[in-house]
C-alpha cells in the first residue's frame, strides 16, 4: 500500500529527487540514478536500486517511501478486459482497467476518490465526492501497469472529473512525457473531461496530449438534466473556444456522446450536433449506455445507433461506435465505482 507517512519518490521531478539526496546528504548525482531507476526501469522497492549504496538506499528506505502499489484486487471480464482495485494515500480505494485489444492495450486511469460532477448515468458519481488522488496515487496505477502488462495507450476516463484535480493531473502527464520521466509520447494519452472552465484553457495550451469532451447532448437543457456542469460551461462555449485551437495535426479532439433511447438519439438530435461541431476537426465516439440503478434512462439499440453514426458520418462527422467491454465486471464506461470500499 501507498505509504501514507513517508514522502513518495514516485512522481518526483529529477530536480525534487536531486534535493532529496542533497538533503540526506548523498552526491547531487543520486538524484539522477534514481529517477532513472524510477522511471527509466520502472523499478518497484527502492532496494532495486543497485548502483546506489546499501547504506543511502538504507538512509533513503528511513526517510522516504517509493510509492508503487500493487493492486488488492483484480477481477477478469468474459471479453479479456482486467479490473484493478488500487489503494490511495488517505486509505482510500479507486479502480483502473486494463483493456487488451489485438495489437492495442489501454489503461483507464482514475485521478479522484469519486466524482462531483454528479452526471444522471454515472455510477461513479452516485459514490459522492471522497478525495482528489495525488501525483503519486496517479502515477502507481500506470507504474504498476507498466512493469506487468502490454500499455500502448493511457486514458484519463476512469473515477473522477481530471479538470478538477487538474495540478496532479498535470504533473503526472508532465512526469509520463518527459524525457527525464516515462518518456511517453503525449500522442498515446487522452484526458477527457465535462468541461470545467476554471482549468480548460490551461489543459489546451499546457500540455499536448488528446482531448475527450464529454458531450452526451448538443441541446443546453438536454445537457444541463443530464450533466450539471453544463450550468457552469455550456457545450457552446466550450466548442467555441476549442475553434481557437489546431487539432489537425497530430493532436486529437474526440466527443463521448453515449446513446440514450428516445433521449438524444433523434434525426433533430443529430442535425444539432452537426451544427454545433460544425467545422472542428473532431470525432464522435457514440458509446453503449450501460443500466445503472435508479435512473430512469436506457440505452438505444444497435440498429438506432447505427443509424445515428451513419447520419452523422454522411453529414461530415467523423463517427464511431466504441466497443463496449467490461460490462460484466463492472468495468465499461460509466460503472466504476468503490463506494463499498470506501465508506
Amino acid at each position: 500500500m501507498v505509504n501514507e507517512t513517508k514522502s513518495c519518490l514516485i512522481g518526483m521531478t529529477t530536480q525534487e529527487l536531486q534535493q532529496v539526496a542533497t538533503t540526506l546528504s548523498m552526491p547531487k548525482f543520486t538524484g539522477r540514478q534514481m529517477q532513472e531507476w524510477i522511471y527509466g526501469k520502472v523499478v518497484d522497492d527502492i532496494d532495486c536500486m543497485t548502483n546506489i549504496s546499501k547504506q543511502n538506499r538504507e538512509k533513503l528506505k528511513l526517510h522516504y517511501a517509493l510509492g508503487a502499489a500493487k493492486p488488492l484486487e483484480t477481477i477478469v471480464s468474459k471479453d479479456g478486459t482486467e479490473k484493478y482495485l488500487f489503494p490511495t494515500a488517505n486509505g482510500k480505494f479507486v479502480e483502473t482497467v486494463y483493456i487488451p485489444d489485438r495489437d492495442r492495450g489501454t489503461l483507464c486511469v482514475s485521478s479522484q476518490v469519486g466524482c462531483k460532477m454528479n452526471c444522471l448515468f454515472c455510477q461513479t458519481g452516485k459514490q459522492g465526492f471522497q478525495g482528489n488522488l495525488t501525483v503519486t496515487d496517479i502515477l502507481a496505477q500506470i507504474h504498476w501497469a507498466i512493469r506487468e502488462k502490454s500499455i500502448t495507450n493511457i486514458v484519463f476516463m476512469g473515477q473522477g472529473e481530471p479538470f478538477d484535480n487538474l495540478d496532479a493531473v498535470m504533473a503526472a502527464l508532465e512526469r509520463l512525457t518527459s524525457e527525464t520521466g516515462y518518456g511517453w509520447s503525449p500522442r498515446r494519452i487522452t484526458v477527457s473531461t465535462v468541461g470545467l472552465k476554471k482549468n480548460f484553457q490551461r489543459f489546451l495550451d499546457d500540455s499536448q496530449c488528446h482531448l475527450a469532451i464529454s458531450l452526451h447532448a448538443p441541446l443546453h437543457e438536454l445537457r444541463l438534466k443530464l450533466m450539471p456542469a453544463e450550468k457552469q460551461f455550456k457545450a457552446e462555449e466550450i466548442v467555441e473556444i476549442l475553434r481557437n485551437y489546431d487539432f489537425t495535426h497530430q493532436r486529437r479532439l474526440s466527443f463521448e456522446y453515449i446513446v440514450f433511447k428516445g433521449e438524444n438519439d433523434s434525426k433533430a438530435h443529430a442535425d444539432a450536433l452537426i451544427k454545433l461541431l460544425r467545422g472542428i476537426d473532431c470525432r464522435i465516439n457514440l458509446i453503449r449506455f450501460h443500466q445503472i440503478p435508479d435512473v430512469p434512462l436506457s440505452g438505444a439499440d444497435e440498429v438506432a445507433m447505427s443509424r445515428f453514426r451513419d447520419y452523422l458520418t454522411k453529414h461530415g462527422l467523423f463517427t464511431t461506435i466504441r466497443a463496449s467491454r467490461g460490462e460484466d465486471i463492472f468495468a465499461a464506461c460509466g460503472l466504476l465505482s468503490t463506494e463499498r470500499m470506501n465508506n
